[in-house]
């Protein structure tokens, strides 16, 4: 079983919308909100619960490994072929099916148990990382086989991100769901700061091969966490049953949540336009910085940096709103347009650093949001439809912005890639402010809290 709640200060109350009224009936599940700070030795206190603990470890080796096969990957592409619009092209390949088949993988999560579904599905990526590591370790690897190993990983995608969502809920129970998710994201962006570095030593000194080979074991690893699990120690819930229109409730159910439906909507403009940086980071590291993979992967490295930074910040995180998480997708944009005006590669390196922070703290408020705003029975196809936006919307925008980078610059190309997510987080802002009454106060004596977001009075 999971250890007690660690202390008094964390209570439930109804979530508040954006328009300032509790929802109709019990439609949402309680948002705790922090009264006081917690203490630091509790940021990750849901690693408490053995389960999670494994899971996080299996995790942090298999992230590491899949951030070593991106970056090689995407460098290969670029060097086998020549032209950023084909990096952009591994990435849509890889994520268009999640934006095709994306609701399925969320019904299938709901209705089976998702350990054996992440069983299966890391089982498949270490053969496909295996092939990958075989192709170019042999020297016979062709643009067209990392297209085509591309797309079948997009498939066991599909399946592979709604159950693990969902797992986590399994894991450490409802109590330490949004710590839990806060530590996957430091997890992944810890993984994300160490696997590029190591992917750009591995394509400078050996090449792209031994980094496919690395994941193809990290999977295995997975696979062997996942089987040491204790069964008896999971929050499992009954399946959904088959029925017909199970897809049709999970949309009804979440447009009828402006808790939902609005993080989608910012997660649609941040995945098509922002969520394919390395692609764009691909481009100055060739193109403009001239600095070879090495550099490729110190960029990379310095965005999960910030990343890394605004996922601890996340677990800190007291208060769930939805105008934060706006706010926060407003910040990303902003710093990406910043880092197209940046001189040097020092500058652009610091602001990606700010850019990885903002990106961070977007995604996992929009995550927590969404995860606790939906109820269990449900979950998986609501989190199926929020990953097809998440994840499909880079296979739109990849492609798009390698092309961008190719035949304008990679400077425009950043500035459409920030521009558009911004510009999105203000009118969206706008809008809830007008729904809610709000505006923004400015209170130079009161030196806690000189800026801040205040009711309007009423008429």
């Amino acid at each position: 079983m999971a250890p007690p709640p660690p202390s008094s200060a964390s209570v439930s109350q109804p979530f508040i919308d954006a328009a300032g009224s509790a929802p109709p009936g019990n439609q949402t599940q309680p948002i705790p909100v922090i009264a006081e700070r917690l203490p630091w030795k509790h940021t990750f206190i849901s690693l408490k619960v053995p389960n999670f603990r494994i899971f996080a470890a299996g995790h942090f080796i298999a992230v590491i490994a899949v951030w070593m096969q991106r970056i090689s990957q995407d460098w290969l592409v670029l060097q086998l072929s020549g032209s950023v619009t084909a990096v952009g092209v591994t990435v849509a390949l890889q994520f268009l099916p999640s934006l095709l088949l994306g609701p399925w993988g969320g019904m299938v999560a709901d209705r089976f148990a998702k350990r054996k579904i992440l069983i299966l599905c890391q089982s498949v990526a270490a053969v496909l990382a295996a092939t990958l590591a075989t192709l170019a370790l042999t020297g016979v690897i062709m643009v067209w086989h990392v297209y085509g190993i591309a797309l079948v990983l997009g498939l066991v995608t599909v399946l592979d991100q709604p159950a693990r969502q969902v797992f986590v809920n399994e894991l450490v129970g409802p109590t330490y769901l949004r710590n839990a998710i806060s530590v996957n994201s430091t997890t992944f962006q810890l993984g994300g700061l160490i696997g590029p570095a190591i992917a750009g030593l591995l394509l400078t000194a050996v090449g792209a091969g031994w980094a496919f080979a690395a994941n193809a074991v990290a999977c295995c690893s997975t696979v062997a966490m996942l089987l040491i699990l204790r069964k008896d120690q999971l929050y499992v819930n009954a399946p959904a049953p088959k029925s017909k229109g199970m897809l049709r409730e999970g949309l009804r159910y979440a447009l009828s949540k402006p808790t939902i439906y609005w993080p989608w909507l910012m997660a649609g403009f941040v995945s098509v336009f922002a969520m394919s940086l390395p692609v764009i980071l691909a481009a100055f590291a060739d193109h403009v910085f001239q600095v070879g993979a090495g550099g490729y992967g110190v960029l990379n490295a310095l965005v999960a940096l910030g990343a890394l930074s605004g996922a601890v910040a996340s677990t800190r995180r007291r208060q769930l709103r939805l105008r934060s998480v706006v706010f926060c997708a407003g910040m990303y944009g902003l710093m990406l347009c910043l880092a197209a005006l940046a001189p040097s590669m020092v500058s652009f390196g610091a602001v990606m650093v700010l850019s990885g922070f903002w990106c961070l703290m977007f995604l996992t408020g929009c995550n927590q949001l969404v995860q606790v705003s939906s109820n269990l029975g449900i979950r998986g196809r609501v989190m199926s439809l929020y990953i097809m936006v998440q994840i499909g919307g880079q296979a739109l925008g990849g492609p798009m912005l390698g092309s961008i980078a190719e035949h304008a610059n990679p400077h425009a190309a950043l500035l459409v890639s920030g521009g558009v997510p911004a510009l999105a987080a203000m009118t969206v802002g706008t809008i809830l402010a007008r729904k809610g009454s709000l505006r923004l106060k400015v209170d130079w004596r009161d030196r806690r809290h000189p800026v801040r977001i205040a009711r309007r009075a009423a008429a």
